[in-house]
């Protein structure tokens, strides 16, 4: 699954607003007033995010393909040779390249995915340290 820029931020805004609902403002302790709750106040009280649960079943995902071979079955989910019509602009994220920015960001830049998530003991901790990390 890739996200555009455009889409990650109505999905932040969305889940702010649920959260802004359910924990619903909060009573400033010197003044005695109500408040609306910043977001990082919000990521304090609520420790999931959306983006980490993306990133963490997309490495999934990715695990699975590679460990099982299947790589070849899905060449259009990982070149990104989707049937119908491209948009103007830039060309989308290709779901590979997606994998390859998160490993980027754990730490593993350069580091050939298919190779790394071959070893299954060393995948599965990379994976749980996505849902360990803090994003804000």
């Amino acid at each position: 699954m890739s996200l555009a820029l455009r889409e990650e931020r109505i999905l932040r805004l969305f889940g702010n607003r649920l959260l802004r609902r359910i924990f619903g403002p909060k009573r400033d302790g010197a003044t005695r007033e109500w408040k609306k709750l910043h977001n990082e106040e919000l990521n304090d009280l609520y420790s999931h995010n959306i983006f980490r649960l993306i990133t963490w079943r997309r490495m999934r995902e990715a695990g699975h393909i590679a460990c099982t071979g299947r790589e070849e079955i899905y060449p259009e989910l990982r070149l990104g040779n989707l049937r119908g019509k491209r948009n103007f602009g830039r060309p989308s994220h290709k779901w590979e390249d997606n994998i390859k920015t998160d490993l980027q960001e754990l730490g593993y830049g350069g580091v050939d995915w298919i190779d790394l998530a071959q070893n299954k003991d060393r995948w599965r901790a990379l994976v749980n340290t996505v849902m360990k990390l803090r994003v804000s």
